[in-house]
């Protein structure tokens, strides 16, 4: 709990809201991995129940406010290659 709290006085920005851990875990991983260090926050009875109506699958991605544009950047180019056809 100290490491959350120590984080979240860092100064982070939404970057965006997905429905469910599996879709964020994969987010976070690949902005951890171009260096930009993210935190995911839901509601825990979703995840403890499986719940994904009403907003209780609702996952937060948080990254720092530095790192923000950049963060918004790697998703859109994600965006593009997770859409064939266009």
């Amino acid at each position: 709990m100290i490491y959350y709290y120590t984080f979240m006085n860092r100064g982070l920005k939404e970057l965006m809201v997905v429905d469910g851990m599996m879709e964020a875990e994969i987010i976070k991983t690949k902005l951890q991995s171009q260096d930009i260090p993210a935190v995911l926050t839901f509601e825990s009875a979703g995840r403890l129940f499986g719940i994904t109506m009403n907003g209780l699958g609702k996952v937060k991605v948080l990254v720092p406010e530095a790192d923000f544009s950049r963060a918004k950047k790697i998703l859109t180019q994600i965006e593009d290659v997770d859409e064939p056809g266009e």
